[in-house]
């Protein structure tokens, strides 16, 4: 079969795809099976017009001899859109219809777990944390709030790790929250530190990497929708088996629950793709 991605010619003979694919998970850890095969095409397409390649087979020769390639591809195939307060219609609905519940079932218990997963460079876990303590106000200091933010690309996760913007990531912050909660430095802004200790980030495969338990708060954003209806399911699943009873789950707003999580998730605002946990 011929492919023609922007005008390039491109062999898609399944055999070199598979092969390719064998290769990816090898050199750069990343399961090529767990996505929509046809998305991943189009983001291995990307890389083999760079690169002059007419062929699957083509290419993984150049991958095998070429670590900056190994670097690149990995960036290709895990890059995220992402920034401070994206969609923030979301994190006002959930800001109003959650977190008063939230905190009242709470009660005595005033330990806070929460777990972004696929986090990429850490915008979400710590738009999170600034909602978490704009609500609170100053009851804010009387709760142990933990954000626990995950991605397989371990590039993002030191970004995470560093809590620094530039200026270009902040316009769409107002100034009063900039003012609040980010420290100038030089050219960029920098997070708070007491806003960073309460969040740690980790490698971690949401598909296959260990169940995770705990959690009174999952947001997933925008990362079901490269996946099978299959893996969908398996998904929403392990999100929500990771719920603590009466959790929160959030999806991407283009995004939808699948199989039997229908029946074990209500939704909270359906416009905004918030669920909560039911039995």
């Amino acid at each position: 079969m011929t492919a023609f991605f922007d005008s390039i010619e491109i062999c898609e003979d399944e055999k070199e795809f598979t092969d390719l694919k064998a290769i990816i998970k090898k050199k750069i850890g990343f399961n090529c099976d767990e996505y929509k095969q046809a998305h991943l095409k189009r983001r291995l397409a990307a890389r083999l017009r760079v690169n002059h390649s007419g062929s699957y087979k083509e290419y993984a020769k150049i991958l095998l001899a070429d670590e900056e390639e190994s670097r690149k591809l990995k960036e290709t195939l895990t890059v995220n859109v992402t920034e401070l307060f994206r969609n923030p219609e979301t994190y006002e609905a959930f800001q109003n219809l959650v977190l008063p519940e939230l905190i009242k079932a709470k009660g005595e218990n005033r330990f806070i777990k929460v777990w972004s997963a696929g986090c990429s460079n850490g915008e979400e876990p710590y738009s999170i944390a600034i909602m978490l303590i704009e609500f609170l106000g100053i009851l804010a200091k009387r709760y142990t709030i933990s954000i626990l933010g995950t991605d397989i690309d371990d590039d993002s996760l030191n970004k995470a790790e560093g809590a620094v913007f530039h200026p270009k990531q902040l316009e769409k912050i107002d100034k009063k929250r900039i003012d609040q909660f980010f420290i100038k430095n030089n050219d960029n802004y920098k997070l708070r530190e007491d806003i960073q200790r309460m969040l740690r980030f980790k490698h971690h495969d949401m598909i296959s990497g260990p169940a995770m338990f705990g959690f009174d708060i999952i947001f997933c954003r925008n990362v079901a929708i490269y996946f099978d209806k299959k893996l969908q399911e398996r998904l929403c699943l392990k999100f929500y088996d990771s719920l603590n009873d009466g959790g929160y789950f959030v999806m991407g707003k283009t995004e939808m629950l699948v199989g039997p999580a229908c029946d074990l998730l209500e939704p909270v605002s359906l416009k905004e793709r918030i669920y909560r946990k039911i039995r």
